[in-house]
């Protein structure tokens, strides 16, 4: 069973102000769609370089699509 990752992010409500689909994302980062959406979920923690490829399109700053606990508890 895969364990859901305790990085959140705030993927959808980047996506929506930005008029953006699930599709169109995935795509302007170079992943399926599928990936995307576990991402977005909490599923799948994405690598370094993606989070910040995603964060690039937004025009924002990592933390601002990423965070993590800081005291290590979900």
């Amino acid at each position: 069973m895969v364990r859901p990752t305790r990085v959140t992010n705030t993927i959808r409500s980047l996506r929506d102000q930005a008029g953006l689909t699930q599709a169109e994302l995935a795509k302007r980062v170079g992943v399926t769609r599928q990936t995307l959406i576990a991402i977005e979920q909490g599923r799948y923690s994405p690598t370094l370089e993606l989070a910040f490829q995603i964060s690039r399109v937004f025009g924002v700053v990592l933390d601002d699509v990423f965070q993590y606990p800081e005291d290590g508890t979900s």
